[in-house]
């Protein structure tokens, strides 16, 4: 009763401070942790059916960036779905949904052996859980699940002081017409933990509020979309549509009818009368998505609809007003196209009023992991494993390697890996751990930024007597097929990654026989 005493005041002390919320709940699981002696804790967040580590102590870094989906992990519906603690019996068929990822057992696939939690409430609603988990079978006795039912209470007037805290802070903003930041976990969330993407984050939220056209920048998978979705999410056009468009997937000859619209007639096919992009975006965002890749004809007429807010359908004789935030994305360097004449001078600098370069995912320090947690247990549900976890070894292999397709590619990195797995032989009931070589990285070649270098094939004694015609092909080949693998077989962002034209790179893999 003495130690329990002692874990109030250390509580309560931490209450009264005035420490960053993130600070708090971290320190909160670390006090509970030490006071029962076990192998992990964590405090999750429920929203829309989903729960989301806010703070974990005990367990490897990638726990972070799970996401439960209660329905697919009973033990955590058991728990939610009573008030009091809720125990799990060493020998219980439910599997624990940390198995395998105890932080100091990295190295073993090693079950829960012994598991307790409570759902916690504020204000009187469910708000998420607590989850204590070991791997000695009887750490946690009657007594220590009677503890864990009156710590409740301490637990959830910890997390009601985070939320008021973020709930002074979004009057602040509104008091300013700011808009009030969205708290919660949203559509398209943006995991990482590292510096950059932070700071990053706290940028975008600024800008969010103005309606300043913003040129989002970065290379092919570093998630310009989700980005572009959070400004207008945190914008005071949060209520009123975001229009996305792919430019790289519009044909010219199509192109304007989607943006602008067209009248009846205007063109053969055209039976009935269309409203285009910019019309249906009216009032919210319109999201412009590779838009290094317009046509110059429709460049210009977006830069009328960007400088005077009126659009015309085509066929149309009679100007339309709207009211359109643009946000616009790119992997290209533009002032590089209008160098070259392939990009206008006078849109290039409309659209990058306010440009937010993208960190690449090689640039957020320890990022890797988390992400890598977040699409283990989404493949983990997908497939019906019991457990997906990342070796030590892969772990230092993926936080080593380079990400030329940045998050894209680690998330079909482990895609693959997870399918490999199966293919050969897991057993969906075990805990599976990936090894460096299910991660199939080593044959992917990492290149250096802005442009892959070419290492010529080596020449054997054999290969000596080669034409140099032979070995010219052999290596433009293996540059090719390098440069496809880094943007997923995107043949246009592969001819910019080669820095050649992409009808020049078409018919020299046709001449190579590569298509």
């Amino acid at each position: 009763m003495v130690v329990m005493t002692m874990l109030y005041e250390l509580l309560l002390a931490d209450l009264a401070a005035e420490l960053p919320s993130a600070v708090r709940l971290q320190s909160l699981v670390r006090m509970v942790r030490e006071h029962f002696g076990c192998g992990a804790v964590c405090l999750l967040r429920l929203q829309d059916g989903v729960l989301s580590p806010v703070a974990v102590e005990g367990l490897v870094r990638e726990a972070l960036g799970r996401r439960f989906v209660v329905a697919q992990h009973p033990r955590l519906a058991a728990i939610l779905a009573s008030r009091s603690t809720v125990a799990f019996a060493p020998d219980s068929p439910l599997s624990d949904p940390y198995d395998g990822l105890l932080e100091h057992h990295v190295g073993e696939a090693l079950p829960v052996h012994d598991c307790m939690g409570i759902s916690l409430y504020v204000n009187g609603e469910l708000w998420g859980a607590m989850t204590l988990d070991a791997l000695t079978a009887g750490t946690f006795d009657q007594d220590a699940r009677d503890q864990l039912q009156r710590l409740a209470l301490t637990v959830s007037a910890a997390v009601r002081m985070t939320r008021l805290e973020r709930d002074i802070r979004a009057l602040r903003l509104a008091r300013q017409d700011s808009p009030v930041p969205l708290g919660d976990r949203q559509e398209g969330e943006i995991l990482g933990q590292s510096t950059g993407l932070k700071r990053l984050l706290h940028e975008l939220d600024v800008v969010a509020d103005s309606d300043l056209p913003v040129l989002l920048t970065g290379e092919t998978g570093v998630g310009k979309d989700l980005f572009a979705r959070r400004l207008h999410q945190r914008s005071p056009r949060r209520e009123r549509p975001l229009v996305q468009v792919n430019c790289a997937a519009l044909p010219e000859s199509l192109a304007e009818s989607e943006l602008f619209g067209h009248v009846k007639g205007a063109f053969s096919g055209a039976g009935n009368a269309r409203p285009g992009r910019f019309e249906a975006a009216d009032g919210g965002t319109l999201f412009l998505d590779e838009v290094g890749e317009l046509p110059l004809g429709i460049q210009a007429k977006l830069l009328r609809a960007l400088q005077n807010g009126e659009i015309q359908r085509l066929g149309e004789d009679a100007p339309r007003k709207v009211n359109v935030r643009v946000i616009a994305a790119t992997n290209r360097q533009l002032h590089d196209s209008v160098r070259d004449g392939h990009f206008r001078a006078d849109l290039y600098h409309r659209l990058s009023v306010y440009p937010v370069p993208i960190p690449p995912l090689r640039e957020r320090e320890g990022d890797v992991l988390v992400l890598a947690g977040h699409f283990l247990e989404l493949n983990r549900g997908r497939l019906g494993l019991r457990s997906l976890r990342l070796s030590p070894a892969a772990e230092r292999a993926l936080c080593a390697y380079a990400w030329p397709g940045n998050v894209r590619e680690l998330e079909h990195v482990i895609s693959r890996a997870a399918i490999k797995a199966l293919s050969r032989g897991a057993d969906r009931a075990d805990i599976i751990s990936l090894e460096p070589e299910l991660l199939d990285l080593a044959g992917d070649t990492v290149l250096p930024e802005p442009a892959r270098a070419v290492n010529m094939p080596e020449i054997t004694a054999p290969q000596a007597l080669a034409s140099l015609q032979q070995v010219t092909n052999q290596a433009q080949q293996q540059a090719i097929e390098q440069a496809l693998a880094a943007t997923e077989h995107n043949w246009a962002a592969a001819a910019r990654l080669l820095e050649v034209d992409p009808s020049n790179l078409h018919k020299l893999a046709k001449r190579l026989g590569m298509k």
